[in-house]
């Protein structure tokens, strides 16, 4: 098993700045990579970015590409998410989960953390 748990979110006008963390423990020998994740009210979870364990290759949605960076702490099992230029539409409940591939698909994913919420006010 891997336990992942979300930190850093919170209230941020548009146009500002948060810095989402992900710790993951337990048998991270077995990731391949760390996604992330965000479901808005009413509709599906979609894919926001991926990293592999190494931290060499990353992927992003369009929607956020520019934006958003993902990175693995060194020496950590630690992956974070710097969003800036947040705008009313990145509000949402941000999950980072785990794979054994690197791939956007969320039904890839078999470890996921809690979620923490990103709201962005105008």
């Amino acid at each position: 098993q891997v336990q992942l748990v979300e930190s850093g979110g919170g209230l941020v006008q548009a146009g500002g700045s948060l810095r989402l963390s992900c710790a993951a423990s337990g048998r991270t020998f077995s990731v391949s990579a760390m996604g992330w994740f965000r479901q808005a009210p009413g509709k599906e979870r979609e894919f926001v970015a991926v990293i592999d364990w190494s931290g060499a290759a990353t992927g992003y949605a369009d929607s956020v590409k520019g934006r958003f960076t993902i990175c693995r702490e060194k020496a950590k099992t630690t992956v974070s998410l710097q969003m800036n230029s947040l705008a009313r539409e990145d509000t949402a409940v941000y999950y980072c989960a785990a794979s054994r591939f690197f791939v956007r698909t969320p039904g890839e994913y078999s470890y996921w953390g809690q979620g923490t919420q990103v709201t962005v006010s105008s």
